[in-house]
């Protein structure tokens, strides 16, 4: 963290209200996308409808969480300048489109998301990926991550007051996690496997009185793990997570001085206590409401999160195509993409 982090000062008005003008624009560029099979296309109109949006926001912010690094991305990398650089000085954690192979293949649980918070309190790492636990507020101070599945989905359900037969938990689906899946299994919980969109399942696990779903368990990826941690953290759950180092990135690792024997808690993540979280839904999901289009005019619908006062808040919102073109661009008049048009 450097010298300008201050914690405990609270920045002085809602943030999360003008992030949702940022996940809005990011989702309804890449809805246009929807089931086409065309993520690049998806991920590049979402990164580009964001950033115009960012710079409406008045703050100035550094792209902590982003698109990569400088000569890979263009835009919305790692280091960017956004905001229109008026105060407060802020990290920003972006992920244009969490999912975006649910987005390319017409599958549920794409959203477009952002987070920020105080200057130099949110963690980075060039190692990609992380193992992660994830629960909601009851049972933020029972888990521990270097213990056991089994140690730890009992701990959960005496938290939740419950049997671990009536724990839902969440893993994406992939070959690393068959070992993870038959632990849990065995413990007799219920499994909800999910082909991507790591942040949105994040906040499920830390939302399950709305959701359903109770825990999350597995490895995902480390920018998406400072995403989650900053929506957990406003929601008041809890959160470990460990580098997961494979031998490609040893290199790495080393370099800055990391190990996957480190616990890091979600203030180790995301250490701000003014904390702004917004996320807009682009195909229909359990956390949230996927773009709805109509002749001129389209729906969103977004949930919006601020540390500082434990606020939670569901958005749904009526746009017109035609002056969202002419505010960001990023539709013709006819609503379509701008890159489709003749």
């Amino acid at each position: 963290m450097n010298e300008e982090f201050t914690l405990g000062v609270p920045i002085d008005r809602n943030l999360a209200l003008e992030l949702v003008r940022v996940t809005e624009g990011g989702a309804l560029a890449a809805a246009r996308f929807m089931g086409r099979n065309q993520k690049e296309q998806a991920d590049g109109a979402a990164v580009d409808a964001m950033r115009k949006s960012l710079q409406y926001v008045d703050m100035e912010g550094i792209v902590v969480i982003g698109e990569g690094e400088k000569d890979k991305a263009p835009m919305l990398y790692i280091g960017e300048q956004v905001g229109n650089g008026n105060e407060p000085h802020v990290d920003v954690a972006v992920d244009p489109i969490d999912g975006t192979r649910l987005v390319a293949q017409g599958l549920p649980g794409g959203l477009s998301t952002v987070a920020l918070a105080e200057r130099g309190s949110m963690f980075h790492t060039h190692i990609p990926y992380m193992e992660k636990i994830i629960v909601g507020p009851r049972a933020r101070d029972v888990i521990d991550i270097t213990d056991s599945v089994e140690v730890n989905l009992a701990r959960i359900a005496r938290a939740e007051g419950r049997d671990v037969q009536d724990l839902t938990v969440v893993v994406l689906d992939r070959p690393r996690h068959e070992e993870l899946l038959g632990k849990i299994r065995s413990t007799g919980a219920r499994v909800k496997l999910i082909l991507d969109g790591d942040v949105a399942a994040g906040i499920m696990a830390a939302m399950e009185h709305r959701t359903g779903i109770d825990v999350l368990m597995g490895i995902g990826g480390a920018p998406e793990a400072v995403l989650a941690a900053a929506a957990v953290k406003c929601i008041g759950g809890g959160m470990q997570s460990k580098l997961w180092i494979r031998e490609e990135d040893e290199p790495i690792a080393a370099g800055e001085g990391v190990n996957d024997s480190k616990v890091y808690t979600i203030d180790d993540l995301c250490a701000g206590e003014n904390i702004f979280y917004a996320a807009t839904g682009i195909t229909d999901g359990e956390l949230l409401d996927g773009v709805r289009f109509w002749g001129g005019g389209a729906r969103t619908h977004s949930v919006v999160m601020r540390s500082y006062s434990g606020t939670v808040r569901y958005i749904e919102a009526e746009h017109s195509l035609k002056k969202l073109q002419q505010r960001i661009g990023i539709f013709s008049s006819k609503g379509e993409p701008l890159e489709q048009r003749a």
